[in-house]
């Protein structure tokens, strides 16, 4: 228990067996006071100490000691105020059962025996009973409000823990999406030219040697720029999404040159060409790059079609790998990041061999124009 809780239960405590206290100097009979009536008040508080850890004992004791004082005869101190904070606690706990069987329990037993002892029962049940019900009915009542307000916030808390962890899950799986595009494109870059340069450097043709390796360069260059532009995302210096796809070098159809540079594709465009929203613009810059990348690992050499379609509120891709079929993808990171990106944005992908022995990636995004 923490310090300021043992407090907390400390000044309660002081406050029951001073309240307690007071009603037993007060002794409306008029006799003498004996001195153990004070010590069950010392009693009632120290109770308070107990409340946290065993609510229901607390609240059992704090019943017993209350039914013990009265069967000793001693001054009448009512029934509320010695087990008020007793009802309180439980109910704060979440033992509202046991509150509400107590208070009846005591209230019974009380009226029962007063009745039977001869006080008048107009004052008893028209003018105690009432009050000393609604004492204990507001004591339940507020710890009940007090442990449902608690559990709230504990709700609220772990919702806001929740949704938390599920924005930096996915921030994390754009992220690792994003180096694999990037990588795995640049890999695939530099494997392809880096051998054309070595083939070129063996029959001494200089100038195409010199071409492939300032494509190794750019590609190079380019994935250092995105890298870059990942790690600034990822330590917190973009302001906002669209403006990291803004400031990024690379990740728009309009920039398919780089990105095709050096390869055999073959690029076929349908229906009118036009701007795109920035995020489907980036999410299908990166799907080619994928695919692209895939079909120079396991189709190396073998000719790419590249369809994009531009219809009323969607842009489709088709990317088409030519005798790729037997050394096709499977359904690996590549092929997952692409079904996300376009699951994101509430479109569709599909890959698979086709019948005609080609292998096939075919994406359909929502796209209505960008403003």
């Amino acid at each position: 228990m923490v310090p300021d809780a043992r407090w907390v239960d400390a000044l309660l405590g002081a406050a029951t067996a001073a309240i307690v206290a007071t009603a037993v100097t007060a002794n409306v009979r008029g006799d003498g006071v004996p001195p153990i009536a004070y010590v069950f008040a010392v009693g009632f508080g120290a109770l308070m100490l107990l409340r946290r850890p065993y609510p229901v004992l607390t609240l059992a004791a704090s019943g017993l000691g209350l039914l013990g004082y009265y069967a000793l005869g001693l001054p009448p101190i009512g029934l509320a105020l010695p087990v008020g904070a007793a009802l309180y606690s439980a109910a704060e706990a979440g033992k509202l059962r046991w509150a509400i069987a107590s208070a009846a329990t005591l209230v019974a037993v009380s009226s029962v025996a007063r009745s039977l002892g001869g006080e008048d029962p107009g004052y008893l049940y028209a003018y105690e009973l009432p009050t000393t019900v609604a004492v204990m009915a507001a004591a339940i009542l507020l710890g009940e409000v007090v442990r449902t307000r608690r559990l709230w916030r504990a709700e609220v808390a772990a919702g806001l823990a929740r949704e938390a962890g599920g924005r930096i899950q996915e921030e994390r799986l754009a992220l690792a999406r994003d180096l694999h595009d990037v990588l795995a494109h640049t890999i695939s870059v530099v494997t392809l030219h880096a051998d054309v340069a070595d083939e070129a450097l063996d029959d001494d043709r200089t100038e195409a040697a010199r071409r492939a390796i300032r494509r190794i360069r750019q590609a190079s260059a380019g994935a250092g720029r995105e890298l870059r532009g990942t790690l600034e995302a990822l330590r917190g210096r973009r302001a906002t999404a669209e403006a990291a796809a803004h400031d990024a070098p690379i990740g728009a159809l309009s920039r398919l040159d780089e990105l095709l540079a050096g390869a055999p594709v073959e690029v076929v465009v349908e229906g009118d060409a036009r701007p795109l929203p920035q995020v489907v613009d980036a999410t299908a810059y990166r799907i080619v790059q994928e695919a692209l990348t895939n079909a120079r690992r396991h189709a190396a050499g073998r000719s790419v079609r590249l369809t994009i379609s531009y219809t009323p509120g969607k842009v489709a891709l088709r990317i088409v790998n030519e005798g790729a079929a037997t050394t096709a993808p499977g359904n690996g990171h590549g092929l997952n990041g692409m079904r996300e990106r376009a699951t994101l944005l509430g479109g569709t992908l599909h890959a698979g061999a086709a019948p005609d022995g080609t292998f096939a990636v075919t994406a359909t995004l929502p796209a209505e124009p960008a403003a």
